[in-house]
This record gives C-alpha cells, structure tokens and sequence, in this order.
C-alpha cells in the first residue's frame, strides 16, 4: 500500500509539472489560456472494494482545467488583431471547412481579401448591409474586398458648432471669405465630386 501511495503522488507530481511547464512555454502566446491540475483522493475501496474505514491510497489527477481569468490586452501595429474581453471564443472555419474555436486574435487578409489566422483558417461573423445593420443569420467568413470602391460624390454636409459667447459679432457685416473681419471663426470641410476627387 505505502508503495502504491508514493507513487501515486510521484505521478500526480509529475502530471502538475508538465501543465506547469506548459503554462511557462506559452506564456508569450497570444490569446493562450492556463491550465492547472486539479487532483482528487483515491480510496482503497474504489480499487479493492475494502471497507470505507480504510485509508486512501494515493492521489490522482482528476482534471487538467483551462483558466479563462483575464490576461492584458495591449495594442499592436496590426489593424486586425483583436482581442476577446471575457468568455467566448473566435469563430473559425479551418482549410478542411471544419468548425474551430480559437482564442488568438491574430488576423490578417489573404490574397482574396478573406480575414485569416496564420493557419489559414477563415474568420466568420455576420455580413453588414448597405445600411450597416447587421444579418442575423449563419455565420459565413468574413470578407473585405480590396479593390477600390467607386466614387461617390459629396452631397450633403452635416456640422455641430458651439460658438463661444464671449466673442462679440462682426457688427452684421456681409459674409467675404476673403476679408477677416467678416467672420470670427474658420473651419476646413474635404468634398468629392462624382469622379472621388476632391474639390
């Protein structure tokens, strides 16, 4: 018995330490959740059927438990990386079209304008409309066309002015953009016409 004990605690020591280790060699993974062993006792009469008098005969790993606590997010130069705050994972379907979950926000575009990991694995989410209302409906990969897209020219402007009260008027001059006296304040607005030029 005293044999089967200490080796069952050799081995359970054994077992933490390579989830230990696991956790030091990804410690600078992106999006890389730790583990930890969780042990449970082992009876003598689970094994042998003795009487529940009986002491224990050992321990034994009974999970290898992934923590999902919140680790740093910090900003990379990379406009599509992102980064989960909280429960969920990334959404991905691999080469095969089989469905993955992953934690690791890094993404890039491919060739064809899809948003990838470094495996190749598309990205899904919900496609926008036109509108910019979101289809609630299954998840597809999520496509950024990299082509340029057509001209639309200017035509309407909205702006939103405090104007500063303590600034007396310009004594109901006539409006001349070429004489200061006429205005108190200059603002600069871009406009395109039909060709995406601006004018």
């Amino acid at each position: 018995m005293g044999f089967q004990q200490g080796l069952s605690g050799l081995n359970s020591a054994a077992r933490n330490l390579e989830v230990i280790s696991n956790n030091v060699a990804n410690s600078g993974t992106f999006g890389f959740k730790a583990s930890r062993a969780e042990f449970s006792d082992v009876y003598a009469s689970a094994i042998v059927g003795g009487s529940s008098t009986q002491a224990g005969i050992g321990v034994n790993v009974k999970t290898v438990a992934q923590q999902f606590t919140p680790g740093n997010i910090t900003s990379t130069e990379n406009p599509l990386d992102i980064a989960i705050e909280g429960n969920g994972f990334f959404q991905l379907a691999n080469k095969s079209g089989d469905l993955v979950y992953s934690r690791n926000g890094q993404f890039k575009l491919d060739r064809e304008g899809f948003i990838v990991n470094n495996a190749g694995s598309k990205l899904l989410g919900y496609q926008a409309e036109a509108e910019g209302g979101i289809v609630q409906a299954q998840a597809t990969p999520l496509f950024l066309p990299t082509a340029g897209s057509p001209p639309k020219a200017t035509d309407r402007v909205t702006l939103e002015m405090t104007f500063d009260s303590r600034v007396s008027p310009t004594n109901n001059l006539p409006l001349d953009l070429d004489d200061n006296d006429t205005y108190n304040f200059a603002t600069s607005q871009n406009f395109y016409d039909v060709q995406g030029q601006g004018i």
